[in-house]
């Protein structure tokens, strides 16, 4: 395995223009570049938002884990994004930032710790670049003057407008746009097509925003649009590998980043070569979204006691082009599904305790400077034929647009299989974890047990119930045995005898 081809099977992905699944191939064939639209920084990340991201992580896990290098590319919106997706309303961040008696820079620096902090949570590998819209608004000033002087834009008094009848097919990327999404573009006095949108909002007469530039179209701020276009561009070039986001993007935000590529470009190129969208995380009430009520944070996933984890593998049950719905039960089979493999593998490395191939993988993942291929083949060196077989279709699995649904009962196949000897199971665990990225090689049934933000009682006084009880049973006592083990169920602790099990565990409210 090199560092610079793909091996195994041919990756297939689906581009969301061409509504067609079909052979990936990098432009550079020693690097596939990346870009990913990213959060918002003006609140908590939702549970539907941060869906985007573990699909994003795992396509970015698979062309590694195919041998590819990533040059991967995540911004952070700190201007620019109304509070409507359809271009209108207010700034969400000068809205946040008011709302909270704060600045600006307080709100977004704030909610960037905390989208990080969800990402490292959920085992989400770091992009190569963090780009900050705030940092490239004079890059964001020279794009539009490009497309201004391609006669693509007009003016009007609340700023410059892209002209979306200058370019070719546009919304193609939309598919057939009816009414309703074109009613969601916000309507300005003066705007020559419904769809047209804003590359600079003038800022009104008398208004004094926290972030506003001066710009050739008076003083203001970039339209939101603008900011993918540009750093897309000014870190993976004109025209490169991929661009993810959610399903949601694809109808207006996209759409304007393929205008604004091409009215720059003075080409037909839409930017990237493939673009990828996830689909809608739901409830049973519809799609969540802050909007409609349904504000559910990874942070208060934690605070059930739940692992992050167990979202991820929530996540990754679901194709990433199908709906998925999220609700307490689907959370808890998750969760259940996570504590299996977490205890099957953890009886792997007890039995097989630190082989010199497993020092060698965990020395290269925490050097970071290791590539998935180099850690693959140390991995897989001297599998049998069976277990190499089971790779193959584990590979097989991803390569098919990231079938992930039918990737993960490989592994669980692999671990309950006992024609396969402990070595071998762990091997093949720990590659098929590289394109996972469950963390199961470093993570213990311990580390499942988080304590609810609810709990009842501190860990040590469990633990000291739980040495009476133990005494009790030790002395035949079992009605003491029974009453000590009621009283913790009734706050909040099941307890579990036999050996191989968890002695206790949160009893959990969903």
């Amino acid at each position: 395995m090199t560092d610079t081809a793909s091996t195994g099977a041919t990756l297939t992905l689906f581009d969301s223009l061409t509504r067609a699944a079909r052979p990936f191939a990098p432009i550079d064939p020693a690097m596939v570049r990346l870009y990913s639209c990213g959060p918002t920084v003006y609140n908590f990340a939702h549970l539907g938002n941060l869906r985007a991201y573990v699909f994003t992580d795992t396509l970015r896990r698979t062309l590694n884990w195919k041998g590819w290098p990533v040059n991967h590319v995540i911004n952070i919106t700190d201007v620019g994004h109304l509070t409507s997706d359809a271009d209108e309303g207010d700034d969400k961040m000068e809205a946040a930032a008011k709302k909270a008696a704060k600045t600006i820079w307080e709100i977004a620096a704030f909610y960037t710790d905390a989208f990080k902090a969800d990402l490292k949570a959920l085992n989400i590998i770091s992009p190569t670049i963090w780009s900050v819209a705030t940092d490239h608004i004079q890059d964001m000033i020279a794009f539009a003057r490009s497309i201004e002087d391609a006669g693509a834009s007009y003016e009007l008094d609340s700023g410059l407008y892209f002209d979306t009848s200058k370019v070719p097919d546009y919304g193609r990327l939309a598919g057939a746009r009816g009414d309703e999404t074109v009613a969601r573009i916000a309507e300005v006095e003066g705007k020559r097509n419904a769809a047209d949108f804003a590359l600079w909002r003038r800022s009104a007469e008398g208004e004094q925003r926290q972030m506003e530039w001066l710009s050739p179209w008076g003083p203001g701020a970039p339209g939101w649009h603008l900011e993918c276009s540009v750093m897309s561009m000014k870190y993976l070039g004109e025209q490169f590998d991929i661009h993810t986001g959610g399903i949601d993007h694809r109808e207006i935000h996209h759409c304007n980043e393929i205008a604004q590529n091409q009215a720059f470009t003075r080409s037909g190129e839409s930017g990237a070569n493939f673009w990828m969208h996830n689909n809608f995380l739901v409830d049973r009430g519809g799609k969540m979204s802050k909007s409609k009520g349904g504000f559910a944070t990874l942070a208060g996933v934690i605070d059930k006691g739940v692992h992050p984890l167990a979202y991820r593998l929530l996540c990754l049950s679901a194709h990433y082009r199908s709906e998925l719905e999220f609700s307490p039960e689907a959370l808890a089979a998750a969760l259940t599904r996570l504590q299996r493999l977490v205890i099957a593998v953890e009886a792997l490395r007890d039995k097989a305790g630190t082989p010199d191939w497993l020092r060698v993988v965990d020395e290269a993942a925490a050097s970071k400077g290791a590539s998935f291929a180099y850690q693959r083949a140390v991995i897989e060196d001297g599998l049998g034929a069976k277990a190499l077989a089971l790779v193959a279709q584990f590979d097989e699995a991803l390569s098919n647009d990231l079938m992930v649904p039918q990737a993960l009962p490989l592994l669980e196949a692999a671990l309950a299989d006992k024609g396969i000897d402990s070595q071998e199971k762990l091997r093949l665990v720990a590659t098929m974890d590289l394109a996972l990225g469950l963390d199961l090689l470093r993570i213990g049934r311990i580390d499942l047990r988080r304590r609810p933000a609810d709990a009842r009682i501190e860990e040590s006084e469990i633990e000291a119930l739980l040495e009476q009880r133990q005494a009790a049973r030790a002395a035949k006592d079992y009605a003491e045995s029974d009453r000590i083990r009621d009283a913790l169920t009734e706050r909040g602790v099941a307890v579990m005898d036999g050996a191989g099990a968890m002695r206790w565990d949160w009893i959990l409210e969903l």
